[in-house]
């Protein structure tokens, strides 16, 4: 009996805790934490399959330029030296342009006469053709002033293409810079004359150092596993292990036989970077990652042990 009694007192606080837990939501399962997980990039090669050659810091086509005079005389002022940076268009030298001013002046002075004959020969050829409407005058007299008006007339055309051509050498005499970049020598000094009757006569070279390239020297074996646009790291001694990225832009077919050993120039295209300063003729070690289509693999390297007859 007692046992019924409990029973029906702990029955309220049993109905009130079910009816509780049915009402509450039910939580969301928790989800895992996800772990980072270093994943292998896939452009990464296998360094024993990487082709290596050593190369060579080359500036590229229109980086070198060797700057002349087309006249000949004397070097009046000589701007730069080795070492200097200069932008283009920036005056490299003078020379003297005396005799150049004197030639300019005269054709000048011959253009202005040129005018006055052709304002003569117009105001000429007016009057002739008022009289020629009275018949006082002859065809023949007006056809010559007709032909007086046009000859002056091209008398001015090659008076004014003489002082363009006095101004184009007078402008020779100052030689500016093609393209900009750092001056790698001088082959003249102030003072001394230049003469370009045969050739044009080089002041100083200009080099781009912002446009360089890499020639590396691939041997025959792997030059079959090179192909344009595949990617390439080398280094310097300058700058010890620290690599510089780059990407294969061409391969030249004439091979360089060197020591009885053929390679051929595989050309590399890089950004500069800043804060490094890369200069021709620096030697490169070249690492070139082959293309995937390639499928080379080092057991599949031809044999270069010459076969006997």
């Amino acid at each position: 009996m007692r046992m019924h009694l409990s029973v029906l007192a702990l029955g309220p606080f049993l109905f009130g805790t079910l009816f509780c837990l049915r009402a509450a939501p039910a939580e969301a399962p928790t989800a895992p934490t996800a772990v980072a997980t270093p994943v292998a990039p896939s452009a990464a090669v296998d360094p024993a399959r990487l082709v290596k050659a050593s190369g060579v810091i080359k500036p590229q086509v229109g980086a070198e330029v060797r700057v002349g005079s087309q006249l000949s005389g004397v070097v009046r002022r000589l701007h730069v030296q080795v070492g200097d940076t200069v932008a283009a268009g920036q005056r490299l030298a003078e020379l003297d342009d005396r005799e150049l001013l004197a030639l300019h002046a005269k054709a000048v002075a011959d253009h202005r006469l040129a005018l006055a004959e052709l304002h003569y020969a117009a105001a000429n050829l007016e009057r002739q053709r008022a009289i020629a409407a009275a018949r006082a005058i002859s065809a023949g007299d007006l056809d010559m002033a007709e032909r007086a008006h046009a000859v002056a007339g091209q008398q001015v055309a090659a008076a004014q293409a003489a002082v363009d051509y006095a101004q184009i050498q007078l402008d020779r005499a100052i030689i500016t810079a093609p393209i900009g970049g750092v001056v790698a020598s001088v082959a003249t000094q102030e003072g001394e004359t230049v003469s370009a009757s045969f050739s044009a006569p080089t002041f100083v070279t200009l080099i781009d150092l912002r446009r360089l390239e890499v020639w590396a020297y691939v041997d025959e074996t792997d030059i079959g596993r090179i192909e344009p646009g595949q990617h390439a790291t080398f280094t310097v001694d300058t700058y010890g292990a620290e690599e510089f990225s780059g990407a294969v832009t061409a391969i030249y077919p004439k091979a360089e036989i060197r020591d009885n050993v053929v390679n051929y120039i595989v050309v590399l295209r890089f950004e500069p970077r800043a804060g490094r300063t890369l200069r021709p003729e620096m030697t490169a070690i070249v690492r070139i990652a082959p293309s995937p289509t390639s499928g080379d693999t080092l057991a599949s390297r031809p044999d270069r042990t010459p076969v006997s007859p």
